[in-house]
């Protein structure tokens, strides 16, 4: 596997593979790699004849008190990792070649409305910030495909919007989200769990599970997930809510058709979210 830094040996490269004739597919990462990340590389190699991996941690995506500083950077753990499911080539770019009108960066993108819901409301600035770099990186890197996991729902509907619009070439695929056998959706955050705090973080999924099984209305559904969460008060939930897959609204109860739980709550310090898609 090659690595590159800058944007000139990524371009090289880019140019010496698309001149055989090879597709190329991107995976985007913050690094931390586990194995939600190594699944996605898996799915572009079902898309594609050469995989490019990035490893970027954003700093227009966090905000004021996240955790930037300590968020974890193993990049040789990475690199092991990538060359041992067949990454071609690894994008482990500086701020400065990220963003050569140095930092911090003007936002270039922007979420809109849905941008401030959710994540959004608990993370001003977030998805503004995500769709910048990654905008950023679909100009560098020139895929055919890109590939997103399911956990972070309202960021994969927001950059399939923006491909739609901005790179309508673009083929966004989206990616199962990987589990551990307790039902924990993988996050590199996870990391920062003690025993008993992965415990209680096992109750995400455990909820929505419970929210999918009951799924008569939304109001039922909505009702049965909140119900678990109230067994485990150490998890400071800040949202269930159910959404229009399509459009990310929230909807009626006399919604039909298909939906997306959504969940997210701190336990210790640690902010986690999920998923799963239920059809009314």
């Amino acid at each position: 596997m090659q690595t590159v830094n800058d944007a000139t040996s990524l371009a090289a490269a880019i140019e010496a593979a698309q001149s055989t004739g090879k597709k190329i597919a991107f995976v985007p990462t913050m690094g931390a790699l586990h194995a939600g990340h190594l699944s996605l590389i898996s799915a572009a190699r079902n898309h594609a004849d050469f995989v490019v991996v990035s490893i970027f941690v954003n700093p227009l995506q966090f905000g004021v008190g996240e955790d930037f500083e300590k968020y974890p950077r193993t990049l040789d753990a990475d690199i092991e990792s990538l060359e041992s499911v067949g990454a071609n080539l690894l994008f482990a770019p500086t701020v400065d070649v990220m963003y050569p009108d140095g930092q911090p960066a003007p936002v270039t993108k922007f979420s809109g409305e849905i941008g401030t819901r959710y994540e959004g409301a608990a993370r001003p600035g977030h998805f503004d910030g995500m769709l910048t770099v990654v905008a950023r990186l679909f100009d560098l890197v020139k895929p055919d495909f890109a590939i997103f996991g399911a956990k972070d729902a309202q960021q994969l509907f927001l950059i399939r919007r923006m491909a739609k619009t901005d790179y309508p070439q673009l083929q966004i695929v989206s990616a199962p989200i990987v589990r551990e056998p307790s039902g924990l959706a993988l996050s590199s955050r996870n990391r920062y769990l003690d025993a008993a705090s992965h415990q209680v973080a096992e109750q995400l999924s455990a909820a929505i599970r419970a929210g999918h099984a009951t799924a008569q209305k939304p109001s039922i559904a909505l009702e049965s997930a909140r119900a678990v969460m109230s067994q485990v008060p150490e998890a400071k939930l800040d949202y269930i809510a159910l959404v229009d897959a399509d459009t990310f609204e929230t909807i009626p109860d006399s919604f039909k058709g298909r939906a997306l739980m959504l969940i997210a709550a701190v336990v210790g310090t640690t902010r986690l979210i999920d998923n799963i898609e239920i059809t009314f």
